[in-house]
């Protein structure tokens, strides 16, 4: 039989599936899904409730998922692929949007690096220090900005204490090491406390060489990621609240594959600027590095973080949230041994969540944001003129609970102003400013004790960034010349959609399908022209675009240890008109099967296949598909009353399949690691 391609109707062949097999199990042995609160919801609702999916990963599963990038360890959630760049670089791909519409946050503000600038650019995340990881995926997630038109990614971390540890003192040690990489990682982390102050310290360090890949050459050359990190808080913490205080300090150096050489003289000609968008002093560029690689990335970035809660801060309101983060991030491009471009990125965000107390049924939270961008790049490519970037907002989402019902009503209005300071393309660069407004709806109907059924609508406004408008010039990293254009204007996303889920028995499920429609949609598109040495030219344009699809996940619990758990998720995108969108990630369908052996030992083997990728834009291949297979076992045991450890371990692309990531820049050049064993262990006291 052909399989059906609308993705609607994969949702009710999946749905179908469920029913059909739940009416042959046992309905005497109900099982509940385990249920956490979402931080990031702003009203901490839980996942069952609210009516846009999102996926949780924390305790030993987060853990055993650990993977050098952020977008390697999502990747595999429904919906959720990764944009790799080599080991160092891994970006998260939401149901086929990534980079500045995708937000990463660490406890509700923005990371503020500059990996929404380029696919080469890393998120300033390490995996090792996180304790809790929500991702939200669709445009619903406004309060976090339009912008967030793809899905949020919310860190929660300890770096700031929120609490006084019961016995004074509590931490973890873990250590891990991965063969396909010689990889070594370890992190460290201790609360103390007492009376009414807590304070936390952690580190951590990981270092990997080139990987394996399958066939020949054995090694992906120039894939290496190191990088060290360390993080101080201290806070006060009463009865109603606290107010802490954090510093962190993160140093990451890592391959840039592909990386291809543009010579500027070469390209002279064709006006492109190299190495001059002002009078920079590149005295301390000239300097020769230790590293012995070809290309890569040295970055360093501070970061300091207020945090603070506080219960019934005044009449009619029961809590008051405040995030305050401010970020000095830079990075240097190298090329054997001298320093070639300088990324530098200033960035300070607040926020402020007040939530108010029931009004005639409605509970909500009311608050405002405001960041600050101060951004530059001083080298030989330096495609991006300085600019300053000032964003506010106000929002508000609301819910209200009428029996089987939770409604939710969501707004948002955002501004934002960009001061540019250079000359691109010959003349000055103008300023500009821009204002979007979001809104959305949305209902979740528990219409049996088991069962869920949600549905949204969404407006959503993205504004242009400073990139997309003022890019000019050559990019070695991504081998191309990049052109934006100031007249870009914002995006306006139209979202409809509709999920299922059963939360409790032998069989329990969550389907969901989509649409998004996207007016203005800007992309990068080829121009058509070779300036020379075989290097294209890309060009920021805008035109309507349509992204839909399905995902889920059904989880059967076939004996009392065993649960079988089919997955899958399509995502298809196109221009409107004539063209498909880039860098679309292929299907994906794939089966788990988790063993409970004993008391406190598991097994797991996971098997699926991600469809190749023909559905392309005019300037990319196609890729082909591949299978993945993997296993993993561990055992959660206890050494005495205050000691707890976890030992894991997980053999990953066992059939050494050579794979690429069609969402990936450089696919065509870099393979995915070949076969691979991952070993750690983990104590908690």
């Amino acid at each position: 039989m052909k399989q059906s391609r609308h993705p609607l109707a994969w949702s009710v062949a999946m749905a179908t599936f469920a029913f059909h097999v739940q009416t042959f199990a046992a309905a005497d042995e109900a099982l509940t899904l385990d249920e956490v609160t979402v931080t990031a919801s702003a009203l901490n609702t839980r996942p069952t409730e609210m009516t846009t999916p999102v996926e949780v990963l924390r305790g030993d599963e987060l853990t055993k998922r650990i993977e050098a990038t952020l977008g390697d360890m999502l990747n595999g959630l429904p919906g959720v692929h990764a944009s790799g760049f080599g080991p160092g670089v891994g970006r998260p791909v939401i149901r086929g949007l990534e980079g500045a519409r995708v937000r990463v946050l660490s406890d509700g503000v923005d990371v503020m690096d500059a990996s929404t600038i380029s696919p080469d650019h890393a998120i300033t995340t390490d995996t090792l220090l996180v304790e809790q990881i929500e991702v939200l995926k669709g445009p619903a997630t406004l309060l976090y900005g339009g912008g967030a038109i793809g899905g949020v990614v919310n860190l929660i971390d300890r770096k700031v204490p929120t609490y006084v540890p019961e016995k004074g003192i509590e931490g973890n040690v873990h250590l891990r090491g991965n063969s396909v990489a010689d990889e070594r990682a370890g992190a460290v982390g201790v609360t103390l406390g007492a009376g009414q102050v807590a304070g936390h310290i952690e580190a951590s360090k990981s270092e990997a060489e080139p990987y394996r890949i399958p066939g020949n050459p054995s090694r992906q050359e120039g894939a290496f990621n190191d990088s060290d990190s360390y993080s101080l808080g201290l806070s006060w913490v009463g009865e109603r609240g606290y107010l802490g205080a954090a510093f962190s300090r993160q140093e990451k150096e890592y391959g840039l594959l592909a990386h291809e050489h543009i010579d500027c003289h070469t390209h002279h000609q064709t006006e492109w600027h190299c190495g001059g968008h002002g009078d920079h002093d590149d005295h301390d560029h000239d300097h020769e590095h230790e590293s012995d690689h070809d290309a890569y990335i040295s970055m360093v970035q501070r970061r300091w973080d207020v945090r603070g809660e506080y219960a019934d801060p005044f009449a009619g309101f029961e809590l008051a949230k405040l995030r305050v983060s401010h970020t000095d991030y830079e990075h240097d491009e190298i090329e054997e041994g001298v320093v070639g471009t300088r990324f530098e990125n200033q960035g300070t965000e607040a926020r402020l969540e007040l939530t108010h107390q029931p009004f005639h049924g409605w509970r909500g939270v009311v608050g405002g944001q405001t960041s600050r961008r101060d951004f530059s790049a001083e080298g030989e490519e330096d495609y991006l003129i300085p600019t300053l970037t000032r964003s506010h907002a106000v929002f508000l989402l609301e819910e209200l609970r009428m029996g089987d019902w939770r409604y939710e009503l969501g707004l948002r209005h955002d501004w934002q102003d960009i001061d540019a300071d250079g000359i691109r393309a010959g003349v000055t660069a103008p300023d500009r400013s821009h204002s979007g407004t979001s809104v959305s709806a949305g209902a979740t109907w528990r219409f049996a004790p088991d069962y869920a059924l949600r549905g949204s609508l969404s407006r959503s406004q993205r504004l242009p960034s400073a990139e997309e408008l003022y890019a000019f010039g050559p990019h070695a990293a991504t081998g191309v010349i990049e052109v934006g254009d100031p007249d870009l204007k914002k995006e306006t996303g139209y979202n409809i959609e509709f999920g299922l889920s059963k939360l409790t028995g032998l069989m329990t499920y969550d389907l969901s399908v989509y649409r998004n429609q996207i007016s203005d949609f800007i992309y990068m598109a080829d121009a058509g022209t070779d300036p020379g040495d075989g290097v294209r030219e890309f060009e920021y344009r805008q035109r309507d675009a349509v992204l839909h699809g399905v995902e889920g996940v059904i989880g059967l619990q076939a004996t009392e240890g065993l649960k079988v758990s089919l997955f899958g998720d399509m995502v298809r995108g196109k221009l409107k008109g004539d063209g498909n969108l880039p860098r679309i990630p292929a299907s994906r369908l794939g089966v788990r099967f988790d063993q409970r052996i004993s008391a406190g030992l598991a097994g797991q083997v996971e098997a699926y296949r991600v469809k190749g990728q023909s559905r392309v834009a005019d300037d990319e291949t196609s890729t082909s598909g591949y299978t993945m297979l993997g296993a993993g076992l561990s055992y959660r045991g206890q050494a005495n009353e205050d000691l707890g450890y976890l030992l894991y371990a997980r053999a990953n692309n066992l059939l050494n399949e050579k794979a690429r990531q069609h969402s990936s820049f450089i696919k065509d050049e870099v393979l995915l690691p070949g076969r691979n064993l991952t070993v750690g262990v983990k104590f908690d006291f």
